[in-house]
């Protein structure tokens, strides 16, 4: 795996071809869009943020900080769910597709950062064991 690339999407964006495996990351469908109109690899309910974090964070920037913390404690709480996430980065590029509005206050950015971190942890033990 040369180099990693996660990207993030919002549901009502076209999909493309530079966007490699899509994966709905929401708990719920995104309103008003057609299921074949996403163009998805998969949707991945199980990665999205529980329902009492989503509710208790309602977009809310000011809860942004805190609702960081607490989804990348529920992730990392749930690794396995993150096994096709993992799986696609080795074939090439991911797009996480969401449907929030805000762009920058979502659980996809904070998915994507966790993504990124694990898998160069992971580069780094692997390095360190072969020159071991």
């Amino acid at each position: 795996m040369a180099s990693i690339k996660i990207q993030i999407k919002r549901a009502y964006e076209p999909a493309t071809d530079s966007d490699g495996e899509r994966y709905l990351v929401d708990r719920l469908w995104p309103r008003g869009v057609r299921k074949d109109a996403l163009k998805l690899t998969g949707w991945l309910k199980g990665v999205a943020p529980g329902s009492a974090l989503r509710v208790w964070f309602g977009h809310d920037p000011g809860r942004w900080e805190q609702f960081r913390q607490r989804y990348r404690k529920e992730l990392q709480s749930n690794l396995d769910s993150l096994q096709p996430l993992r799986s696609a980065l080795i074939r090439g590029a991911v797009t996480l597709v969401y449907a929030a509005h805000d762009e920058h206050h979502n659980h996809a950015v904070v998915l994507r950062e966790f993504l990124l971190e694990s898998l160069r942890s992971l580069r780094k033990k692997q390095t360190t064991r072969t020159r071991s």
